[in-house]
């Protein structure tokens, strides 16, 4: 079990803002494709969420702005990658989260060792 610590006012702030970042659909399924498939293009991102290339680079410029994503220039070419595995791990607790849920699962959920989080 890891020890628990308050949030401050400036820590809330931060999280509420990568947090209201997640609001919108095409981002967290950006993020997913990210988290499934690797790196990629803007052209790669935009065909595996349905989106025009230039509202992908649109959601990257605030993923990145927030520090969700990273982008490498490889020739003309920009390679976006999440940030660090705490985006991953983020996306999959929301993931579960929502999963339990439509379950009509109540209370503590058990984690990947069984034990009661």
């Amino acid at each position: 079990m890891t020890a628990r610590t308050a949030v401050d006012g400036e820590t809330a702030q931060l999280i509420a803002e990568r947090m209201q970042i997640l609001s919108t659909p095409s981002r967290v399924q950006i993020l997913g494709r990210l988290k499934d498939g690797g790196p990629c293009a803007v052209a790669e991102l935009a065909d595996a969420v349905g989106m025009e290339a230039s509202a992908v680079s649109h959601q990257l410029r605030q993923l990145r702005h927030l520090g969700l994503v990273v982008g490498e220039r490889r020739g003309k070419q920009v390679i976006y990658d999440l940030h660090d595995s705490h985006v991953a791990e983020l996306l999959d607790q929301a993931i579960f989260h929502v999963q339990h849920l439509r379950l009509g699962a109540h209370g503590p959920a058990a984690d990947a060792a069984g034990q009661a989080s």
